[in-house]
C-alpha cells in the first residue's frame, strides 16, 4: 500500500508576495543566478527576461559603490584571443582572486581581438580589425554589426568608441577613420551604428587632426577622443560627440602649469578623466561638469619615482574605492594606488598568466540584440 503524506494540521499555504516585492528582491541578485531563476517558472523567467526588468537591475548594480556588480576584462599575451574576466570587487577587497576564461564570439585562435570600450555591461570588441561585436560577457549574447565601410588605407588611423543614447534607448558605436592623402586638410569619415535601426549611417565630420590617440571614451552621454599631432607629449584637444544631438565639440585639457608632461585621456567611475605625468609625479584630473573644461579637478599624485611601474606604462585609472584608492593598469598587471600615504599594492589574479589590455564592466541583463517586432506591438 503506497504512503499518505499528511500534512500538520496548522499547516496553510504559502504567502502571496506582491509582484513589487519580487522585483525588488531579484533586481538585486547577481546576474549568474538569476539566469538560473528563469527556470522556476514561466512568470519569472518572462519577468527576467523582460527590457523593463534589465533596466531595474542595471540601476540597482550601478548604484552600489563597493563594484559588487562588477568584473575586470582583459587580455592574455599568451594568446591574441584569450580573453578573461574576475570580480572587481574582490581585487578592491580581498588579496587574491581567479580570473575565469570568457567564452567570445567566433573564438577561433587565429583571431587577435581589441576591446572597445563597455557600457551598461554590453561590450563592443573588434575581430581582426574588421568585425565588430556588441556582447554581453555575463548573458553570453552578441550581436555581430553589419560592416561599417570605413576605408582603411595604408598609413590612415582608423578608430571606435561605443556609449549609450537614454534619450531613444539606443545603443551606439561610433567609427572615425583619418585619411592622410591630402596632408593640408586630414580628412576623416565618421559614421554611426544604431542598435535600434540596425544600421550605419554617415554624420559630420570632425575637426582634422593628424592622429586619434585612442578609442572614444564614454561619459555623460558622449564619447570623446584625444585628437591631435603629437601623441608623445600633452600636443592634443579633446573632441567629444554627444551621441544624442550628434553635435561635436572642442574641449581643452587641464591647466598643468607645466609644459613638460605627457598625458592620457580616460573615464574614472562616471568622471571624464586625465592622467598627466610631469616629472617624478603623475596627476590624476577629473571633469566634474561634462563639457565645462573650467570643471577639471585634480584628485591625486601619484609619486611615480618611487614606483618604475608607473612611468609610462598605464592608462588611466579605471575606478575609484569609497576610500580613495586607485585600480591601475600596470602593464601585464593591476595596481591599488593609496594617495594617502603613496603606497601601491598588486592583487594576486590567479590563472591570469600574463594579461594586459584591461576594462571594466558592469554585470547586466542588458541584450546586444533588438527585440523589433516588440517595438512594433509597442508602437
Amino acid at each position: 500500500m503506497a504512503a499518505t503524506t499528511v500534512l500538520p494540521q496548522d499547516s496553510k499555504p504559502l504567502p502571496f508576495i506582491p509582484h513589487e516585492i519580487i522585483v525588488n528582491i531579484l533586481s538585486s541578485l547577481p546576474v549568474k543566478s538569476l539566469l538560473q531563476f528563469r527556470c522556476v517558472s514561466k512568470s519569472w523567467r518572462s519577468l527576467i527576461s523582460s527590457p523593463q526588468f534589465a533596466k531595474t537591475h542595471l540601476e540597482v548594480s550601478c548604484r552600489n559603490k563597493d563594484y559588487a556588480n562588477h568584473g575586470l576584462i582583459f587580455i592574455s599575451t599568451f594568446s591574441r584571443y584569450c580573453l578573461k574576466t574576475c570580480s572587481l570587487q574582490s581585487i578592491f577587497y580581498e588579496p587574491s582572486v581567479t580570473a575565469i576564461d570568457l567564452e567570445c564570439p567566433m573564438k577561433r585562435r587565429k583571431d587577435g581581438i581589441s576591446v572597445v570600450g563597455s557600457c551598461n555591461g554590453l561590450v563592443c570588441i573588434m575581430i581582426n580589425n574588421e568585425s565588430i561585436f556588441l556582447w554581453n560577457p555575463s548573458t553570453r549574447e552578441s550581436k555581430k554589426l553589419p560592416d561599417h565601410g570605413l576605408t582603411l588605407k595604408h598609413g590612415d588611423d582608423i578608430t571606435f568608441g561605443c556609449g549609450y543614447d537614454e534619450t531613444s534607448d539606443d545603443y551606439r558605436v561610433v567609427g572615425i577613420s583619418v585619411d592622410f592623402s591630402n596632408w593640408d586638410l586630414y580628412e576623416n569619415d565618421v559614421k554611426v551604428y544604431s542598435s535600434r535601426t540596425d544600421t550605419w549611417r554617415r554624420i559630420g565630420k570632425f575637426p582634422a587632426g593628424t592622429h586619434v590617440v585612442c578609442w572614444g571614451k564614454f561619459a555623460g552621454g558622449a564619447l570623446y577622443w584625444a585628437w591631435g599631432s603629437d601623441m608623445q607629449s600633452r600636443d592634443w584637444t579633446i573632441v567629444s560627440l554627444d551621441l544624442a544631438k550628434e553635435t561635436v565639440r572642442k574641449m581643452a585639457q587641464p591647466n598643468y602649469g607645466n609644459d613638460d608632461a605627457y598625458s592620457m585621456l580616460g573615464v574614472l567611475g562616471e568622471y571624464l578623466c586625465i592622467l598627466c605625468q610631469h616629472g617624478n609625479l603623475a596627476d590624476v584630473w577629473v571633469m566634474k561638469e561634462y563639457g565645462k573644461s573650467y570643471s577639471w579637478s585634480k584628485i591625486a599624485t601619484m609619486l611615480s619615482w618611487m614606483y618604475p611601474e608607473l612611468c609610462h606604462q598605464y592608462e588611466t585609472p579605471f575606478c575609484i574605492s569609497k576610500d580613495g584608492t586607485l585600480l591601475l593598469s600596470m602593464r601585464t598587471k593591476v595596481g591599488l594606488y593609496n594617495p594617502k600615504d603613496n603606497t601601491v599594492k598588486y592583487p594576486e589574479i590567479r590563472n591570469s598568466g600574463a594579461c594586459f589590455v584591461h576594462k571594466t564592466y558592469i554585470e547586466s541583463l542588458v541584450s546586444p540584440i533588438v527585440d523589433r517586432g516588440a517595438e512594433r506591438q509597442q508602437q
